[in-house]
């Protein structure tokens, strides 16, 4: 071979493995680059080549896809969409993923690597497997029925069983349909502008993503911490309660919503019955913040790390407060804090006997041949009280509905706990304040609890009467109880 025919091999040679060099780059070391380009429509294509996996209610897809025949051929559907949008959550071509939809999203769209057998094949190929199904704890006709009764109201319900923290019922109304913004094009952004501009926020999930003043239900962990301190030791004996109440180094009383109330030195149990604030506000300073927030904390406040899977807001309880803050705090007034779930969480902890299981929304993921990929077991939060308090404390939440504030929760032939709460907020307190109820059900003493809810309807009519009644809030819970227990 001559010298020119040897340089032009060599050449020819560099050329080539330079060009495999640049290829390997490109296609391997660059590729989560490229991939991750907004201007790349080979990612987006691929992910809606294939139609998404299913999310399950009591074994029935709430979610579907169609074909559009498209570039972004499968959208996303929904049946009974803004029924279950709290649950699910919305899946957009245009705005991405939201709640279950997100949390679930490797598996709903066949990303996981353990849906395949061979999933170095598939990321060679990148062909994705076919997509699992995320099967959900919700009870449907718990679902439906606190949809029904929150029909015309702004508000929340969460519900749970207090055995295993599976998550029954997810509402939040207004609520608003995931389908009509699941696709691209103008109709789903015109949607978009709608739900995103509206004054009532349809598309935020109250149950989950917003916190309120809790007010009076919030004296069920001021109760709890009395309780285990040793500062309350029986619950039918007098408090040493004033009426009204000097705030601790403060020119402010602290009075009673109902002026007829018999709250000075009040026992326990009638003070929680008829929501005496002085009792509870002394309560909360005679227990200290140390102890007031251990409990709290016991029961979930401050805890970022609860997942159900998508993260709620974190319901609060503050770590640093005067005397005077603490004993408003003790009534849920001042800072605290909660989310409907947290709420729903005290009232499964004195269900059940003292101890919080760990909410959860996912049953179990599978494949698309219907097999167990992952499955949610039942854990334990924490103790949150032994079992001599949480009797003491069921037997005050019975008192609320057979004799208190809570008597529209009642239901023939169950055993029914109950707490109200009017959560006064707005500047002044001006603003027409949120009606909260907290429940749980049992078939009779000392069988199971079956169900704990908690529900929260905003701006409602300011008859503070009514609301301190169990007018707004606790006729939900009871509707989601009944559907529970007839199931």
């Amino acid at each position: 071979m001559t010298p020119h025919a040897r340089r032009a091999a060599a050449l020819c040679l560099l050329l080539f493995v330079a060009l495999l060099v640049n290829a390997i780059r490109v296609q391997v070391v660059r590729a989560p680059v490229y991939d991750d380009n907004p201007a790349n429509r080979r990612v987006p294509i691929a992910r809606y080549a294939q139609p998404r996996g299913d999310i399950l209610v009591g074994g029935r897809a709430v979610t579907g896809s169609r074909s559009t025949g498209g570039q972004l051929d499968w959208v996303r559907t929904y049946t009974d969409g803004p029924l279950y949008a709290p649950v699910t959550g919305f899946a957009s071509q245009t705005y991405g993923t939201a709640l279950l939809e997100a949390a679930e999203d490797d598996i709903l769209s066949g990303a996981s690597p353990d849906l395949s057998a061979l999933p170095l094949w598939n990321a060679v190929t990148r062909r994705p497997p076919p997509p699992g199904d995320v099967r959900t704890t919700i009870d449907a006709a718990a679902q439906k029925a606190a949809y029904k009764a929150m029909a015309g109201k702004k508000g929340a319900v969460a519900a749970l069983d207090p055995l295993t923290g599976r998550i029954l019922a997810l509402v939040s109304t207004p609520s608003y349909d995931p389908g009509a913004i699941a696709g691209t094009g103008p109709e789903a952004l015109g949607a978009w502008r709608r739900l995103v501009s509206a004054g009532d926020q349809p598309m935020l999930n109250r149950a989950l993503r917003q916190t309120y003043p809790p007010g009076s239900t919030f004296k069920t962990v001021t109760a709890v911490a009395a309780l285990t301190a040793g500062v309350v030791t029986d619950i039918k004996k007098p408090t040493d309660s004033p009426n009204p109440y000097p705030l601790p180094g403060s020119a402010t009383v602290l009075g009673n919503e109902s002026a007829s109330a018999d709250c000075e030195d009040a026992p326990l149990l009638y003070a929680y019955a008829i929501s005496c604030n002085t009792v509870f506000g002394k309560l909360g300073d005679d227990v200290g913040l140390r102890a007031m927030r251990e409990t709290a904390e016991a029961f979930g406040f401050n805890d970022p790390s609860v997942g159900v899977p998508s993260h709620p807001a974190v319901s609060v309880f503050d770590r640093r407060m005067d005397a005077a803050q603490l004993a408003l705090s003790s009534i849920g007034q001042y800072d605290t804090r909660a989310t409907p779930l947290q709420m729903a969480m005290v009232a499964a902890a004195v269900a059940n006997d003292g101890t919080l299981m760990y909410p959860h929304l996912v049953d179990r993921t599978t494949d698309s041949a219907g097999r167990p990929m992952a499955i949610t077991g039942d854990r334990a939060y924490g103790q949150v009280m032994d079992s001599v308090v949480a009797f003491a404390m069921q037997d005050m939440m019975v008192a609320v509905v057979r004799h208190g504030t809570g008597r529209n929760a009642a239901i023939p032939g169950v055993l029914v706990g109950g707490k109200t709460g009017t959560a006064q907020h707005g500047e002044d307190n001006r603003e027409s304040p949120f009606a909260w109820f907290i429940s749980w059900a049992k078939e009779s003493r000392g069988a199971p609890a079956r169900v704990a809810v908690a529900v929260v309807v905003e701006d409602a009519a300011a008859d503070r009467a009514d609301i301190s009644g169990g007018g707004k809030a606790a006729p939900v819970a009871r509707a989601v109880m009944r559907a529970v227990l007839r199931r």
